[in-house]
């Protein structure tokens, strides 16, 4: 089996679409004068429930990718789930060789999570605040398991963004 029949054949999964978001921590915690951490996201579709009792959440992140890296050193994430409105977002966040996210966020309704202070995307269908709680090495993913330390349904609007056959795509 080639990587190309399996991406085919995987593609006709369809997915829901989320933003990963996280604080990336200041350069130096102790020098006031220091910049202050940068908010950092990414688009995901590979996220589920995992388990109710404890409340645990799963999303896969390349090996390597900032979004990665990041999640190893700094424990406390946010996911917001996109509408279908929130496309642009999706697309924003999932480009190769982007701009800084600084930059990404710039016009983007947000507010900070009361658990993680990372960003959570206004008119999102749901938002949740997470502490990994463990790290899974997988091929070239690694899978991060996070305890859900608040849940919200902030937005009941629309439908969910959905990810099929490599398009983001609307239900019904």
């Amino acid at each position: 089996m080639s990587n190309d029949e399996f991406r085919a054949a995987m593609s006709r999964l369809a997915a829901g679409v989320v933003l990963v978001t996280a604080v990336e921590p200041p350069l130096d915690p102790d020098d006031p004068a220091a910049p202050a951490g940068e908010d950092v996201g990414m688009t995901a579709t590979a996220f589920m429930s995992v388990s109710l009792d404890p409340p645990l959440v799963l999303v896969s992140l390349r090996e390597g990718s900032r979004m990665d890296d990041l999640l190893a050193e700094q424990p406390r994430w946010a996911v917001s789930v996109l509408s279908e409105s929130q496309r642009h977002i999706a697309g924003r966040f999932a480009m190769k060789g982007r701009v800084s996210d600084r930059l990404l966020f710039a016009d983007i309704p947000y507010r900070r999570g009361e658990a993680t202070g990372a960003p959570l995307v206004g008119g999102a269908l749901a938002t949740l605040e997470c502490h990994t709680e463990q790290r899974v090495t997988a091929g070239d993913h690694t899978l991060v398991i996070g305890r859900v330390l608040t849940a919200r349904v902030p937005s009941a609007d629309g439908g969910p963004l959905a990810y099929f056959r490599g398009r983001y795509r609307q239900l019904g």
